[in-house]
């Protein structure tokens, strides 16, 4: 039940896990852009907590903010997906509209490097989520890696026509925006094949988000890292 506070209306809630939390504040997310009504909000793991006041009204409960609160309580069980048949006899998920959340890291920069992407349908449930290692590279070719393999999934596992790609490297979204010029040599190949993959949809648009909203990309990273280098490859032992 929601509280009605000196902070406005007030609710905590509680999932298994953060997969699900997360996939919780990706429905709320979009609720809340499509009433442009935003609360203030927390996120710790699998519990998220919500305060819903109006500014203008000098922080006071108003109807619009019960609304929203009705609105919140009934998305806490949403589940957007549709499936077809394929000429295989086999299910393939078609999401029309998808999200990116991509990551890459290095540990040495250079050195051993892995991505990671996860592609989400706009009610926040994840699709795909996958980490892989990539040797020995930089920070920012590994943040463009994982940009590219999400989207080669996104198209080609999902068919998607648009798709919002949310990153925490500021660097490689602005340089996809056109705002920042490419200086490393580099990068210019991963670069390409980005754009690229890019004018295959129908819309896109880049977003940077800070590390703490791109948490399970970046899981995908460590993971992916983790696993190499306790086995490392062969070609990789010193």
């Amino acid at each position: 039940m929601w509280q009605e506070t000196k902070h406005g209306l007030y609710k905590q809630f509680v999932f298994d896990d953060f997969r699900e939390a997360w996939a919780f504040m990706q429905r709320v997310a979009a609720e809340v852009e499509r009433v442009d009504h935003h609360p203030r909000w927390q996120n710790d793991r699998n519990v998220v907590d919500i305060w819903i006041s109006t500014h203008k009204n000098g922080m006071q409960v108003t109807d619009q903010d019960r609304q929203l609160a009705d609105a919140i309580d009934g998305l806490v069980d949403a589940r957007v997906i549709s499936e077809v048949e394929v000429s295989d006899d086999k299910k393939s998920t078609v999401v029309t509209e998808v999200q990116l959340y991509a990551d890459g890291g290095s540990r040495g920069n250079p050195g051993p490097s892995a991505c990671g992407y996860v592609l989400l349908d706009m009610g926040g449930e994840v699709l795909l989520r996958r980490g892989e290692y990539l040797g020995v590279t930089t920070n920012n070719q590994a943040e463009y890696q994982g940009l590219k393999l999400g989207l080669e999934h996104a198209l080609h596992d999902f068919q998607a026509h648009e798709i919002r790609v949310y990153m925490d490297s500021m660097l490689v979204v602005n340089q996809m925006k056109g705002i920042f010029k490419i200086k490393n040599r580099d990068l210019w190949p991963i670069h390409n094949a980005c754009v690229e993959l890019s004018h295959k949809f129908q819309k896109i648009s880049f977003d940077h988000v800070p590390r703490e909203l791109n948490k399970l990309a970046d899981a995908e990273v460590n993971n992916a890292l983790d696993v190499a280098l306790q086995n490392p490859p062969q070609n990789d032992k010193r």
